[in-house]
């Protein structure tokens, strides 16, 4: 019998792959960080000192938080209940003008990590400042990511200028280049805080270095109105124009969107990014997932940042993302409980340029998933694993997460992690924070 590194054995395993077969009694063989088999329960072939029985539990594939501010989790809850230009100028910019240091963005960043992987998150998307302080976060977590350093035209507490992001996020892209589990991006914040200068360098950088670009775009009527008064053309246009619109392109939001804009993204295999809580919340409007999707492009799931959310659970974004596309366009067939997940898993590794790696659970690929617990009372009893996940499961049953093939929650506690100690540290700086912004 061949020694391997872990065993575990399932009730159900969610595979995603392209079939999307769901098997009864089987388990996931891992050694060296990937699926070396999926067999059934009693197979013999493999022997492992770590032998775990989970056979109460659905295993599927880590979830993918394509678009996430991770250190805001040190501003969830600072301003709510407001529009998206109100909470970006009154509050959350001149906050992070006075607060987001290396500090803050590793303990924010490390808060956010511990809160994802409670609830069964294995990859996120990033972009904020301090990225150095993130891929420490990342690196030391176990955690995998993909790292979009934003770019803007205008100086704050990391950077000085646009060129300077950009040349920040070439020396990070260097110096990540052969990690395992940190991939870089460029992260233009949003066509309207981003002149066509650089947005042309990053178009040209991109394609040089094979570097994804993640950008906030289409995200409200008022951005896109604006744009046209401004610039006599819609934003997506204007990217279009600049060669950005690409399959290295992540757009993120676009809730505005018209016929001939969903053709040009087909086209130019564009992946956008869904964040139905957030653009919820702040009013932004809703992506017509629907119609990109019989299009054929690729959608994915984020859960922006916490203080817009104000959390980071996909599982509750895989429903909101399907009740509401039955709920706008009146069609209780749009976005099945099969398609909530692809977008959660599948799609957001396709978005990232990760889907030879994860995304789906196939040999071969790097054991990157989570174990959910079956015998619970909102899932029993439980007619059909995909829609049970998606309709009725919360992500207080997560029991184990795994990178890597790495665990990283075993039976609901982090392993690399220190839970308490960061809610304390959470508590510190909330009470910083608030004291200052009372005075």
């Amino acid at each position: 019998m061949t020694q391997v590194d872990s065993i575990i054995l399932s009730g159900f395993i969610v595979t995603v792959n392209p079939e999307f077969e769901i098997l009864k009694n089987h388990c996931l063989v891992i050694h060296n960080g990937q699926i070396l088999a999926i067999l059934e329960n009693d197979q013999t072939q493999y022997t492992s000192n770590q032998l775990i029985d989970r056979t109460e539990h659905i295993i599927m594939p880590g979830l993918i938080n394509a678009h996430n501010h991770a250190a805001m989790t040190l501003l969830r809850g600072y301003a709510d209940d407001m529009g998206l230009m109100t909470w970006l100028n009154e509050y959350i910019w001149p906050a992070e003008a006075k607060w987001v240091n290396d500090d803050f963005v590793y303990t924010g960043t490390q808060l956010a990590i511990a809160e994802m992987l409670k609830s069964g998150t294995t990859c996120f998307s990033d972009q904020y400042f301090f990225p150095l302080a993130c891929a420490k976060a990342v690196d030391e977590s176990g955690m995998r990511a993909q790292i979009a350093p934003p770019v803007i035209d205008f100086a704050n507490n990391w950077a000085k200028d646009a060129q300077d992001h950009i040349d920040q996020t070439l020396a990070l892209a260097k110096q990540y280049k052969n990690h395992e589990r940190i991939s870089i991006a460029f992260g233009p914040h949003a066509p309207y805080t981003v002149s066509d200068q650089p947005l042309t360098d990053i178009a040209a950088l991109s394609k040089q270095q094979q570097l994804p670009v993640h950008i906030h775009i289409h995200e409200t009527a008022f951005e896109v109105n604006d744009a046209v008064e401004k610039l006599g053309k819609r934003p997506l246009a204007r990217l279009h124009e600049l060669g950005l619109l690409n399959k290295n392109l992540q757009a993120v939001h676009m809730t505005q969107l018209n016929d001939d804009e969903i053709q040009l993204l087909v086209e130019h295999q564009v992946s956008v990014v869904h964040c139905p809580q957030s653009n919820l919340k702040l009013a932004s409007g809703i992506c017509p997932i629907t119609a990109l999707t019989k299009a054929g492009v690729n959608v994915c799931l984020g859960t922006d940042g916490a203080a817009s959310n104000n959390d980071l659970d996909l599982f509750c974004e895989m429903r909101t993302a399907a009740l509401l596309a039955k709920g706008t366009t009146g069609d209780p067939t749009s976005i099945s409980a099969e398609q909530a997940i692809k977008m959660a898993t599948i799609n957001g590794a396709k978005a990232l340029g990760l889907s030879a790696k994860i995304g789906s659970l196939e040999v071969g690929k790097q054991a990157d998933f989570c174990i959910i617990e079956c015998n619970h009372l909102n899932t029993s009893p439980m007619y059909n694993v995909a829609s049970s996940l998606v309709y009725s499961t919360n992500s207080a049953q997560v029991s184990d997460v795994y990178v890597n093939g790495v665990c990283l929650l075993q039976d609901k506690q982090l392993l690399s992690l220190d839970e308490t100690s960061l809610m304390q540290q959470a508590k510190q700086w909330q009470l910083k924070i608030s004291q200052t912004s009372s005075t």
